[in-house]
C-alpha cells in the first residue's frame, strides 16, 4: 500500500464536512486527482524592490514544476522582503532585522493555516534566508531551502566592483581621492542585474551556512542567480521535498547541533558576515538547539580562515562557483576532519555521502588557500567580552592588521550624528567611534552600519579609527569594527554610560572590549540615567517590546524578559 503523504492536508481532502474547503481549492485549480496528493507550499520572496529578489518569481515556478512532476500539488505563495543596501544609512534600515521575523511568521502562518504537507522556501536578500529557516523550523514539515543566488560582479576600468565599492566611494569622494564623475561611474556599474550582493556578505554567508547545515541541495549556495544551474536547483528542490516526505525526514532530523557546528565552521573558513552569529543563534532557538556565543568562540579558535573573498579579500561568490563552489570547500574540510560527515541532509543522504559526488577545488585556483598557508590559523569572527560588553560582542578581523586599539571615545546616540561628524573630519585617527541606542530594542531593529564603516574605509581610517556599536554591521563591512555589544544601551548596558574621552580598548588578541572606568564610576553614571522611551506603534513598536538580547539572536519568541 502506498504511503499517504498528506500529513496535514488530509483534513480537508476527504469527507463531506470538508466540501466547502475543497470548493475553494477547486477554484485555484485543484482536481479530484490532486486531493489524493500531498500539497507542497512554495514560499517565494519575489519582489521588484531589490535586485536580490527580482528574479525569484521564475525560480518559484521551477520549484512548483519540480514538486508537481514528483507527484505533489505545488502551491506558490509570497512573503515580503526589503533591500538592506537600499535602506542602508536611512531610517528604513531599522526595518531590516524585524523583516526576518515578519518573513518567518508569514511563511509559518501560510503553512499552518493552509495545512500544507511540505515546503520549499526561496530567499534572496539577507533576512530572507534566516527568515525562511526560522519558518521551516517552526512549521515542522519536510522542507528544503533554495538560495536565489549571487549577483554577477560589476566591471569598471577592468576591475570587479560591487555595492560596497559605492559606499567606500562616498568616503573616497569626501577625502578628495575621486571626483563626482568617478563616483557616478562606480554607482552605475556596481550592480549589473539580478542576485544578492556578490562578496562573502550576509546573503552569501547565510546561503553557504545553510548548505553546510544540510538544508539546501549540494552546490546550490554558490550557483549564480542568473544561470541554468539556479533554475535546476529550484526544480530539484521541489522533487527533493517529495523525497523527504516519502522518507519521513523533518527539519529537526537535519538541523542538529552538529549541523550548526558544520555551518559555523564553513562561515569561519570563508570569512563570512558577523550577521551569521545573530542568525544562526535565532535559527537554533527556533529548532530548539542549545547554541550559544561560546560555541562560536570554541569553533573559531580551531578553524582557519582560508578564503580570499570580499569584503576583505579580492574575489566574489561567482569566482568561488567557477572553481567548485561551497561543495568543493566542504569536501576539503571533511577530508581534513573539520566537518561532521554523518549529518543528514535534504538529499536523504549524509554530508559525507553527498561530498563523494562533489568536485574537488579546481587545480591552480587562488581563492581558497591550503591549510598550511591560511590567512589565519583561527576564524575571523571573534567573540569579545569585557566590562563594556559583559554578554559578548562580535568583531570581524579578516583583512585587519591591527589586533589591538586603545583610544578616546567619541560618543553618538545616532548613526546620522556620527556620520556628520566623520564627514566634517571631526573624528580623528586613534579615536573610538561609539554609536549606541541602535540595538534590537533601541534602534529599534538593530540597524547595520555599512554606510559609516564604508565611509571610514574610503577616507583611509578603516584601521585607524575603531567603530563600536550595539547595532550591527553589514556583511560588506570591513575594518576595525565591533558590533552586537550586549547588553544594549536601551536596557542599561554599560555602553549607555560612556562619555567622550573615556579610554576604550578593543583587542582581538585577548578577546577584550573594555573601558577604563571603574565599577564605582559606572554606578554613579547609572543613577542619573533614564532609558529613552520605546517605540510603541506598528511593526517597530511590536518588535521593540518583544525582541531579546543580540546575544540570544534577537528573537521575538517568548523568553524570560529579564534576560534582555
Amino acid at each position: 500500500m502506498t504511503k499517504d503523504l498528506r500529513i496535514n492536508s488530509k483534513v480537508f481532502s476527504e469527507g463531506t464536512m470538508r466540501a466547502p474547503n475543497r470548493a475553494m481549492l477547486r477554484a485555484v485549480g485543484v482536481t479530484d486527482e490532486d486531493f489524493e496528493k500531498p500539497m507542497v507550499g512554495i514560499a517565494s520572496t519575489w519582489s521588484e524592490v531589490t535586485p536580490c529578489n527580482v528574479h525569484i518569481d521564475k525560480l518559484a515556478i521551477a520549484s512548483k514544476q519540480g514538486a508537481t512532476n514528483a507527484g505533489a500539488v505545488g502551491m506558490i505563495f509570497n512573503t515580503i522582503t526589503i533591500a538592506d543596501g537600499i535602506s542602508m544609512g536611512t531610517s528604513g534600515m531599522r526595518y531590516s532585522l524585524p523583516s526576518r521575523d515578519v518573513i518567518a511568521d508569514s511563511i509559518e502562518t501560510v503553512v499552518g493555516g493552509e495545512n500544507l504537507d511540505g515546503l520549499v522556501a526561496i530567499g534572496g536578500c539577507d533576512k530572507n534566508m534566516p527568515g525562511c529557516m526560522i519558518a521551516i523550523a517552526n512549521s515542522n514539515v519536510p522542507s528544503v531551502f533554495v538560495y536565489g543566488g549571487t549577483i554577477a560582479a560589476g566591471k569598471l576600468h577592468g576591475e570587479s566592483i560591487d555595492l560596497v565599492s559605492v559606499f567606500e566611494g562616498v568616503g573616497q569622494l569626501n577625502a578628495g581621492q575621486i571626483d563626482e564623475e568617478e563616483l557616478r561611474a562606480i554607482e552605475c556599474a556596481a550592480c549589473p542585474g539580478a542576485g544578492s550582493c556578490g562578496g562573502m556578505y550576509t546573503a552569501n554567508t547565510m546561503s553557504s551556512a545553510i548548505e553546510a547545515m544540510g538544508m539546501s541541495l549540494p552546490g546550490s549556495s554558490s550557483n549564480p542567480a542568473v544561470s541554468a544551474e539556479k533554475l535546476a536547483d529550484c526544480e530539484e528542490a521541489g522533487a527533493a521535498v517529495y523525497n523527504l516526505m516519502e522518507q519521513g525526514i523533518y527539519p529537526k532530523d537535519i538541523m542538529t547541533k552538529e549541523a550548526f557546528e558544520n555551518a559555523i565552521t564553513v562561515v569561519m573558513v570563508l570569512g563570512g558576515s558577523t550577521n551569521a552569529v545573530l542568525h544562526l543563534l535565532a535559527m537554533a532557538h527556533a529548532i530548539e538547539i542549545d547554541l550559544t556565543m561560546e560555541d562560536f568562540d570554541r569553533i573559531q579558535k580551531k578553524t582557519p580562515h582560508l578564503a580570499d573573498l570580499r569584503p576583505s579579500g579580492k574575489y566574489v561568490m561567482e569566482d568561488l562557483h567557477r572553481i567548485g563552489g561551497v561543495q568543493a570547500v566542504m569536501k576539503m574540510l571533511l577530508e581534513a576532519g573539520y566537518l561532521h560527515g554523518d549529518c543528514l541532509t535534504v538529499t536523504g543522504k549524509t554530508v559525507a555521502e553527498n561530498l563523494k559526488e562533489s568536485p574537488d577545488l579546481q587545480e591552480g585556483q587562488k581563492i581558497i588557500r591550503p591549510f598550511n598557508n591560511a590567512f589565519s590559523e583561527d576564524g575571523p569572527l571573534v567573540m569579545l567580552k569585557g566590562n563594556l560588553s559583559p554578554r559578548g560582542a562580535v568583531a570581524k578581523m579578516s583583512g585587519v592588521s591591527v589586533t589591538s586599539h586603545t583610544g578616546p571615545a567619541r560618543v553618538f546616540d545616532t548613526e546620522e550624528e556620527a556620520t556628520e561628524a566623520v564627514m566634517r573630519n571631526e573624528v580623528n585617527e586613534g579615536d573610538v567611534l561609539v554609536i549606541r541606542y541602535v540595538g534590537p530594542k533601541g534602534g529599534p531593529g538593530m540597524p547595520e552600519m555599512l554606510s559609516i564603516s564604508g565611509i571610514l574605509v574610503g577616507k583611509g581610517l578603516g584601521e585607524k579609527v575603531a567603530l563600536i556599536t550595539d547595532g550591527r554591521f553589514s556583511g560588506g563591512t570591513h575594518g576595525l569594527v565591533v558590533g552586537h555589544i550586549a547588553p544594549e544601551a536601551q536596557v542599561g548596558g554599560p555602553i549607555a554610560f560612556l562619555k567622550d574621552g573615556d579610554q576604550i580598548t578593543v583587542s582581538s588578541a585577548t578577546q577584550e572590549i573594555s573601558v577604563a572606568v571603574s565599577e564605582e564610576e559606572f554606578e554613579k553614571r547609572r543613577k542619573g540615567w533614564v532609558a529613552p522611551p520605546l517605540q510603541t506603534r506598528g511593526v517597530l513598536g511590536k518588535y521593540a517590546h518583544n525582541v531579546t538580547c543580540s546575544s540570544r539572536g534577537a528573537v521575538t519568541d517568548y523568553f524570560n524578559r529579564d534576560d534582555n
